[in-house]
Protein backbone atom coordinates (compact mmCIF):
# COMPACT_ATOMS: atom_id res chain seq x y z
CA UNK A 1 0.00 0.00 0.00
CA UNK A 2 1.08 3.68 -0.84
CA UNK A 3 2.60 5.94 1.99
CA UNK A 4 -0.17 7.99 2.44
CA UNK A 5 -3.18 6.57 0.67
CA UNK A 6 -5.88 4.60 2.59
CA UNK A 7 -7.35 2.37 -0.20
CA UNK A 8 -6.75 -1.32 -0.25
CA UNK A 9 -4.89 -3.24 -2.45
CA UNK A 10 -7.33 -4.68 -4.52
CA UNK A 11 -7.12 -7.07 -7.73
CA UNK A 12 -8.79 -9.90 -9.38
CA UNK A 13 -7.95 -12.60 -11.74
CA UNK A 14 -9.70 -16.04 -12.97
CA UNK A 15 -8.15 -19.80 -12.15
CA UNK A 16 -9.69 -22.32 -15.13
CA UNK A 17 -9.46 -25.97 -13.98
CA UNK A 18 -10.11 -29.26 -15.88
CA UNK A 19 -9.88 -32.11 -15.19
CA UNK A 20 -7.48 -34.43 -17.58
CA UNK A 21 -9.55 -37.52 -16.65
CA UNK A 22 -12.28 -38.39 -19.46
CA UNK A 23 -14.44 -39.53 -16.28
CA UNK A 24 -14.38 -36.44 -14.12
CA UNK A 25 -16.28 -33.41 -15.55
CA UNK A 26 -15.78 -30.86 -13.05
CA UNK A 27 -18.55 -28.43 -14.88
CA UNK A 28 -21.05 -31.63 -14.81
CA UNK A 29 -20.08 -32.11 -10.80
CA UNK A 30 -20.31 -28.67 -9.83
CA UNK A 31 -23.80 -28.36 -11.32
CA UNK A 32 -24.91 -31.53 -9.68
CA UNK A 33 -26.67 -30.54 -6.07
CA UNK A 34 -25.02 -33.48 -4.38
CA UNK A 35 -21.56 -32.52 -5.39
CA UNK A 36 -21.82 -29.02 -5.21
CA UNK A 37 -20.89 -28.86 -1.49
CA UNK A 38 -17.99 -30.95 -1.59
CA UNK A 39 -16.10 -29.31 -4.76
CA UNK A 40 -16.53 -26.03 -3.44
CA UNK A 41 -14.97 -27.34 -0.18
CA UNK A 42 -12.44 -28.39 -1.83
CA UNK A 43 -11.60 -25.03 -3.81
CA UNK A 44 -12.18 -23.30 -0.67
CA UNK A 45 -9.89 -24.96 1.41
CA UNK A 46 -6.86 -25.29 -1.51
CA UNK A 47 -7.13 -21.70 -1.80
CA UNK A 48 -6.82 -21.38 2.33
CA UNK A 49 -3.48 -23.59 1.89
CA UNK A 50 -1.97 -21.50 -0.87
CA UNK A 51 -2.46 -18.20 1.49
CA UNK A 52 -2.35 -19.41 4.91
CA UNK A 53 -5.87 -18.16 5.60
CA UNK A 54 -9.47 -18.54 4.71
CA UNK A 55 -9.97 -14.94 4.06
CA UNK A 56 -6.82 -14.50 1.92
CA UNK A 57 -9.00 -14.30 -1.49
CA UNK A 58 -12.17 -14.62 -2.06
CA UNK A 59 -14.22 -16.42 -4.48
CA UNK A 60 -16.80 -13.97 -6.19
CA UNK A 61 -18.29 -16.40 -8.66
CA UNK A 62 -17.37 -20.06 -9.59
CA UNK A 63 -18.80 -20.30 -13.79
CA UNK A 64 -19.23 -23.89 -15.71
CA UNK A 65 -17.90 -23.17 -19.11
CA UNK A 66 -17.29 -26.95 -20.14
CA UNK A 67 -14.38 -28.59 -20.36
CA UNK A 68 -13.59 -25.64 -17.14
CA UNK A 69 -14.54 -24.62 -13.84
CA UNK A 70 -13.43 -20.84 -13.78
CA UNK A 71 -13.05 -19.45 -10.40
CA UNK A 72 -13.61 -15.65 -10.00
CA UNK A 73 -10.77 -14.48 -7.50
CA UNK A 74 -10.41 -11.48 -5.61
CA UNK A 75 -7.26 -10.23 -3.45
CA UNK A 76 -7.67 -7.62 -1.08
CA UNK A 77 -3.80 -7.53 0.00
CA UNK A 78 -0.95 -7.58 -1.91
CA UNK A 79 0.85 -10.20 0.26
CA UNK A 80 -1.81 -12.65 -0.33
CA UNK A 81 -1.88 -12.15 -3.99
CA UNK A 82 1.76 -12.99 -3.83
CA UNK A 83 1.44 -16.13 -1.84
CA UNK A 84 -1.08 -17.49 -4.18
CA UNK A 85 1.37 -16.98 -7.15
CA UNK A 86 4.42 -18.22 -5.40
CA UNK A 87 1.79 -21.49 -4.45
CA UNK A 88 0.60 -21.79 -7.73
CA UNK A 89 3.98 -21.16 -9.83
CA UNK A 90 5.56 -23.94 -7.69
CA UNK A 91 2.60 -26.62 -8.07
CA UNK A 92 1.08 -26.54 -4.31
CA UNK A 93 -2.25 -25.21 -5.57
CA UNK A 94 -2.83 -27.32 -8.20
CA UNK A 95 -1.44 -30.38 -5.55
CA UNK A 96 -3.92 -29.21 -2.86
CA UNK A 97 -6.63 -29.02 -5.71
CA UNK A 98 -5.91 -32.94 -6.62
CA UNK A 99 -5.62 -33.76 -2.29
CA UNK A 100 -8.79 -31.81 -1.76
CA UNK A 101 -11.15 -32.95 -4.89
CA UNK A 102 -10.12 -36.31 -4.07
CA UNK A 103 -11.33 -36.14 -1.06
CA UNK A 104 -14.18 -34.85 -1.62
CA UNK A 105 -15.19 -37.15 -4.46
CA UNK A 106 -14.37 -40.39 -3.30
CA UNK A 107 -12.31 -41.02 -5.88
CA UNK A 108 -8.86 -41.86 -6.89
CA UNK A 109 -5.86 -39.09 -7.82
CA UNK A 110 -7.71 -36.38 -10.00
CA UNK A 111 -5.53 -35.02 -12.41
CA UNK A 112 -5.67 -31.17 -13.39
CA UNK A 113 -4.96 -28.60 -15.70
CA UNK A 114 -4.74 -24.96 -14.30
CA UNK A 115 -4.40 -21.65 -15.82
CA UNK A 116 -4.23 -18.14 -14.41
CA UNK A 117 -5.56 -15.09 -16.10
CA UNK A 118 -6.03 -11.40 -15.47
CA UNK A 119 -7.71 -9.98 -18.15
CA UNK A 120 -7.05 -10.53 -21.19
CA UNK A 121 -2.99 -11.28 -19.38
CA UNK A 122 -2.25 -14.97 -19.68
CA UNK A 123 -0.56 -15.38 -16.48
CA UNK A 124 1.31 -18.60 -16.85
CA UNK A 125 3.67 -17.54 -19.42
CA UNK A 126 4.99 -14.82 -16.70
CA UNK A 127 5.07 -16.57 -13.37
CA UNK A 128 8.54 -15.91 -13.09
CA UNK A 129 8.45 -12.23 -13.05
CA UNK A 130 6.05 -11.73 -10.00
CA UNK A 131 5.57 -8.07 -9.81
CA UNK A 132 4.17 -8.34 -13.53
CA UNK A 133 1.76 -10.77 -12.07
CA UNK A 134 1.08 -8.57 -9.62
CA UNK A 135 0.14 -5.14 -11.59
CA UNK A 136 -1.77 -7.30 -14.36
CA UNK A 137 -3.95 -8.80 -11.14
CA UNK A 138 -4.03 -5.12 -9.62
CA UNK A 139 -5.53 -3.43 -13.02
CA UNK A 140 -7.92 -6.08 -12.91
CA UNK A 141 -10.86 -4.94 -10.27
CA UNK A 142 -13.55 -7.23 -9.46
CA UNK A 143 -16.97 -6.48 -11.97
CA UNK A 144 -18.89 -8.11 -9.54
CA UNK A 145 -20.06 -8.60 -5.96
CA UNK A 146 -19.71 -12.37 -4.50
CA UNK A 147 -22.49 -14.26 -6.29
CA UNK A 148 -25.33 -15.65 -3.70
CA UNK A 149 -24.75 -19.10 -3.68
CA UNK A 150 -21.39 -18.71 -3.37
CA UNK A 151 -22.63 -16.89 0.09
CA UNK A 152 -24.94 -19.81 0.69
CA UNK A 153 -21.84 -22.78 0.20
CA UNK A 154 -19.66 -20.23 2.57
CA UNK A 155 -22.19 -20.54 5.43
CA UNK A 156 -22.62 -24.66 4.59
CA UNK A 157 -19.35 -25.12 4.72
CA UNK A 158 -18.61 -23.29 8.04
CA UNK A 159 -21.61 -25.22 9.66
CA UNK A 160 -19.90 -28.57 8.70
CA UNK A 161 -16.82 -27.65 9.31
CA UNK A 162 -17.79 -26.45 13.65
CA UNK A 163 -19.92 -29.85 13.64
CA UNK A 164 -16.94 -32.05 12.58
CA UNK A 165 -14.68 -30.70 15.53
CA UNK A 166 -17.71 -30.75 17.68
CA UNK A 167 -17.67 -34.23 16.40
CA UNK A 168 -14.40 -35.21 17.27
CA UNK A 169 -14.69 -34.25 21.05
CA UNK A 170 -12.94 -31.32 20.77
CA UNK A 171 -13.41 -28.81 23.75
CA UNK A 172 -15.83 -25.98 23.11
CA UNK A 173 -12.77 -23.26 24.11
CA UNK A 174 -10.37 -25.36 21.88
CA UNK A 175 -12.89 -25.60 18.67
CA UNK A 176 -12.24 -23.03 16.21
CA UNK A 177 -14.62 -20.40 15.32
CA UNK A 178 -16.72 -20.55 12.14
CA UNK A 179 -14.04 -17.67 10.69
CA UNK A 180 -11.25 -19.20 11.71
CA UNK A 181 -11.65 -23.19 10.91
CA UNK A 182 -8.77 -22.96 8.08
CA UNK A 183 -4.98 -23.55 10.05
CA UNK A 184 -3.06 -20.12 11.19
CA UNK A 185 -0.21 -20.65 8.48
CA UNK A 186 2.02 -17.86 7.92
CA UNK A 187 4.40 -17.65 4.87
CA UNK A 188 7.55 -18.73 7.14
CA UNK A 189 5.91 -19.34 10.42
CA UNK A 190 5.31 -16.73 12.95
CA UNK A 191 8.08 -16.23 15.33
CA UNK A 192 7.27 -16.85 19.45
CA UNK A 193 8.19 -16.42 23.37
CA UNK A 194 8.51 -17.16 25.51
CA UNK A 195 10.23 -20.36 24.31
CA UNK A 196 11.99 -18.76 21.58
CA UNK A 197 14.88 -21.91 20.65
CA UNK A 198 14.64 -25.16 21.39
CA UNK A 199 17.60 -28.00 20.65
CA UNK A 200 17.65 -29.89 18.80
CA UNK A 201 21.48 -33.08 18.19
CA UNK A 202 22.98 -30.14 19.94
CA UNK A 203 22.09 -26.94 17.61
CA UNK A 204 19.60 -24.52 18.61
CA UNK A 205 16.66 -23.34 16.23
CA UNK A 206 14.19 -20.40 16.35
CA UNK A 207 10.67 -22.03 17.58
CA UNK A 208 7.98 -20.83 15.37
CA UNK A 209 4.15 -22.12 13.95
CA UNK A 210 4.03 -24.39 11.72
CA UNK A 211 4.00 -23.63 7.75
CA UNK A 212 2.39 -25.23 5.19
CA UNK A 213 5.40 -26.73 3.94
CA UNK A 214 6.04 -28.23 7.95
CA UNK A 215 2.63 -29.69 6.95
CA UNK A 216 3.07 -31.56 3.86
CA UNK A 217 6.32 -32.37 4.22
CA UNK A 218 5.00 -34.36 7.44
CA UNK A 219 2.31 -35.76 5.50
CA UNK A 220 4.32 -37.05 2.62
CA UNK A 221 7.50 -38.31 5.43
CA UNK A 222 6.04 -39.86 8.23
CA UNK A 223 4.36 -42.62 6.63
CA UNK A 224 3.16 -45.57 9.14
CA UNK A 225 4.03 -43.97 12.19
CA UNK A 226 1.44 -40.78 11.99
CA UNK A 227 -0.53 -42.78 14.85
CA UNK A 228 2.74 -42.75 17.14
CA UNK A 229 3.26 -39.12 16.93
CA UNK A 230 -0.34 -38.21 17.40
CA UNK A 231 -0.10 -39.93 20.52
CA UNK A 232 2.59 -38.12 21.74
CA UNK A 233 1.25 -34.71 20.42
CA UNK A 234 -1.85 -36.20 22.20
CA UNK A 235 -0.57 -35.10 25.54
CA UNK A 236 -0.17 -31.70 25.52
CA UNK A 237 -3.61 -31.23 22.81
CA UNK A 238 -7.35 -32.36 23.72
CA UNK A 239 -7.97 -32.42 20.17
CA UNK A 240 -6.46 -35.28 19.72
CA UNK A 241 -7.57 -36.81 22.29
CA UNK A 242 -9.24 -40.43 21.90
CA UNK A 243 -10.69 -41.54 20.04
CA UNK A 244 -9.95 -38.81 17.35
CA UNK A 245 -6.89 -40.61 16.04
CA UNK A 246 -8.43 -44.05 15.90
CA UNK A 247 -11.62 -42.21 14.05
CA UNK A 248 -9.10 -40.76 11.78
CA UNK A 249 -7.35 -44.05 10.64
CA UNK A 250 -11.10 -45.51 9.76
CA UNK A 251 -12.24 -41.72 8.35
CA UNK A 252 -9.58 -41.51 5.62
CA UNK A 253 -8.33 -45.28 5.20
CA UNK A 254 -9.55 -44.96 1.52
CA UNK A 255 -7.19 -42.15 1.06
CA UNK A 256 -4.12 -43.78 2.28
CA UNK A 257 -1.14 -42.48 5.12
CA UNK A 258 -0.63 -39.67 3.68
CA UNK A 259 -4.00 -38.14 4.01
CA UNK A 260 -4.27 -39.44 7.23
CA UNK A 261 -1.37 -37.68 8.95
CA UNK A 262 -1.97 -34.94 7.06
CA UNK A 263 -5.64 -34.54 8.65
CA UNK A 264 -4.12 -35.74 12.08
CA UNK A 265 -1.63 -32.39 11.82
CA UNK A 266 -4.66 -29.96 10.55
CA UNK A 267 -6.52 -31.02 13.70
CA UNK A 268 -3.27 -30.34 15.58
CA UNK A 269 -2.73 -26.90 14.32
CA UNK A 270 -6.50 -25.91 14.17
CA UNK A 271 -7.34 -26.56 17.75
CA UNK A 272 -3.48 -24.96 18.79
CA UNK A 273 -3.58 -21.95 16.69
CA UNK A 274 -0.13 -20.28 17.20
CA UNK A 275 0.77 -22.73 19.92
CA UNK A 276 1.31 -25.42 17.05
CA UNK A 277 5.07 -24.66 16.80
CA UNK A 278 7.35 -26.71 15.35
CA UNK A 279 9.51 -27.57 18.54
CA UNK A 280 6.49 -29.49 19.73
CA UNK A 281 6.17 -31.18 16.59
CA UNK A 282 9.90 -32.06 16.61
CA UNK A 283 9.65 -33.12 20.06
CA UNK A 284 7.06 -36.10 19.10
CA UNK A 285 9.65 -37.26 16.34
CA UNK A 286 12.38 -37.50 18.48
CA UNK A 287 10.06 -39.60 20.75
CA UNK A 288 9.36 -42.13 18.09
CA UNK A 289 12.72 -42.12 16.42
CA UNK A 290 12.21 -40.00 13.39
CA UNK A 291 15.12 -38.16 13.28
CA UNK A 292 15.61 -38.43 9.40
CA UNK A 293 11.61 -35.99 9.39
CA UNK A 294 13.24 -33.98 12.13
CA UNK A 295 16.23 -32.90 9.97
CA UNK A 296 14.36 -32.44 6.95
CA UNK A 297 11.75 -30.20 8.64
CA UNK A 298 14.36 -28.12 10.02
CA UNK A 299 15.90 -27.84 7.13
CA UNK A 300 19.08 -30.03 8.25
CA UNK A 301 19.26 -32.37 4.92
CA UNK A 302 20.69 -31.66 1.43
CA UNK A 303 17.71 -32.16 -2.16
CA UNK A 304 19.81 -35.55 -2.33
CA UNK A 305 19.37 -36.75 1.18
CA UNK A 306 16.01 -36.15 0.92
CA UNK A 307 15.08 -37.15 -2.55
Amino acid sequence: RMAGSPAPWIGSAYLFLQSTCRTVALPALYESSQQKPGIFKALKLALADSTGSLHGVDMLKVHCSHPHLIVQLKFCRQENCRRFLRSYRDGALRAALQNHLQLSLAMGKVPLETELRAGSEHLDSMLKDEDRCLECIYKEKPDRLRDEEITELEECLKSLLLQQNISNNVAAKDCPSPNSVSPPYSSQGSSLSPDVTFTFQEQQFANRTLTLEDHQKFAKLVSKKWKQVGRSLQKNCRALRDPVIDNLALEYDREGLYEQAYQLLLRFIQSEGKKATIARLIAALEENGLTSLSEELLGLRSNEESS
